[in-house]
């Protein structure tokens, strides 16, 4: 390394993959740990966090000195290269590193990633699922005791004539053939992907339409194979956003137009799915409010991908559950090549009365995109759920019909029933006439 490249990196400040220090210390094999993790860097000692160049005390020795230091506390053993720089009579000291094959690595029992332009400690979690990266596995391809005979015939079904249409794979028309080629059987063994796409699996995706915070109006619970699971969700939430229609053209003709775009809202909740950590047991929750949808899946961005890095378009793919991936990719339902968030991007430009946003939570990573143009507690002009149409024929039998007998009869309990009359009422279908010992429900207007 030459003065002129020294001058050129310095001038550009700390980043992602350089870091400055004022002396050698134990931060200096941390932040080598750290690059080793990631995709490399450089540490040059002798520089102060505003580009200062204040140069450092060195001898032959002490070089050699420091990475016997680097050596001894790091496991795998880094050795990183090592440049001498005179500027204006100043020794500048450049560790350079590169990313190590086999991660992670350590520092003292330590493990860290760089993120932007710090260090970021990583937890257990963190360190298992980077390990699978680096030994090019993933969760999702352990083997499981489930048998083929117990994957649903209707799902397979579903998945074949999917990929026949993407076009994506040629089947050989007998799936254990074709699962052992895409390693979703392996030594006849089902993957834990296997399962989750096909089969039965105590994973939910658990979605609530919310009048409030507080308020429930209606939920669901979809624990369907994850080739299917996707437009049952879909469809959820369909019957609880608004659907308005627009003119145009010569002739006028009326076009749908959704309150969020559902090519969008599609790809979120693929996202929440292929790269969910299934080791979490919480569920990928969605949450629809008047003005806003949320979509929430337990995992982190790995690899120290950063939540700049994707709205930028600046990252390569990385994938958390492969086989997962591969099976939406065959269907056609996603690319592998990180180009997700770019099309949900053009997806949005259609609705400048939208707010997308993405935050990272302590193992949690969240979408949200809010409706600017809808106040909050604006009651939705959507479809009745098929329960609350039948209670307001119940009550048009009886008007005395009570909530204890409207549970028995749908086989839920009294606080879902109790949500769903309150529903009614708020939407002027139905009133509560006298008290609530001695009252009866009245129709307003079903139309």
């Amino acid at each position: 390394m030459n003065f002129n490249e020294l001058q050129n990196i310095i001038s550009q400040g700390e980043s992602e993959t350089v870091e400055f220090k004022q002396s050698f210390n134990k931060a200096v094999i941390e932040t080598i740990v750290a690059f080793s993790n990631h995709k490399g860097g450089k540490i040059i000692v002798g520089v102060k966090n505003d580009k200062t160049i204040i140069g450092t005390l060195i001898t032959e020795e002490t070089i050699q000195k420091w990475i016997n230091e680097i050596k001894q506390n790091t496991e795998p053993s880094i050795i990183p290269d090592v440049f001498i720089v005179n500027i204006n009579n100043n020794k500048v000291v450049v560790f350079s590193v590169k990313e190590f094959p086999v991660k992670p690595v350590s520092y003292r029992d330590k493990y860290f990633i760089r993120k932007q332009n710090s260090n970021h400690k990583l937890e257990t979690t963190e360190i298992a699922e980077l390990r699978f990266i680096s030994l090019n596995y993933s969760f999702d391809s352990f083997r499981v005791n489930t048998s083929f005979e117990d994957l649903y015939g209707n799902t397979l079904a579903v998945f074949n004539e999917k990929i026949k249409n993407s076009g994506r794979y040629k089947t050989s028309g007998d799936f254990q053939k074709d699962f052992e080629k895409l390693g979703l059987i392996k030594e006849n063994k089902l993957t834990r992907a296997c399962e989750l796409l096909f089969g039965n699996h105590h994973t939910n995706i658990h979605i609530g339409r919310f009048k409030s915070k507080t308020t429930i109006i209606d939920d669901i619970i979809i624990r369907s194979p994850l080739i299917e699971a996707v437009d049952e969700a879909l469809n959820f939430i369909k019957k609880n956003i608004r659907l308005g229609f627009e003119f145009g053209g010569d002739n006028l003709q009326r076009t749908e137009r959704w309150q969020f775009p559902i090519p969008a809202i599609r790809e979120l909740l693929l996202n929440a799915i292929v790269h969910k950590d299934y080791t979490n047991p919480t569920d990928v929750i969605i949450k629809i409010f008047d003005n806003s949808i949320e979509i929430t899946n337990p995992g982190r961005f790995i690899d120290g991908l950063t939540i700049e890095d994707i709205i930028s378009d600046n990252y390569l793919p990385k994938h958390r559950n492969k086989l997962i991936t591969e099976a939406f990719y065959l269907t056609g339902d996603i690319e592998k090549y990180g180009t997700g968030f770019s099309r949900i991007k053009e997806w949005f430009v259609q609705y400048p009365n939208l707010e997308f946003t993405i935050i990272e939570l302590t193992n949690f990573i969240q979408t949200k995109i809010l409706d600017n143009n809808v106040p909050l507690n604006v009651p939705l002009n959507v479809p009745l759920n098929k329960r609350q149409n039948n209670l307001i024929q119940d009550i048009r039998k009886n008007k005395n019909i009570t909530q204890t007998e409207l549970a028995q009869k749908y086989k839920v309990n009294r606080e879902t029933i109790k949500r769903d009359l309150q529903y009614l009422q708020e939407k002027n279908i139905i009133k509560r006439v006298g008290s609530k010992k001695t009252g009866c429900w009245e129709i307003i207007n079903n139309e």
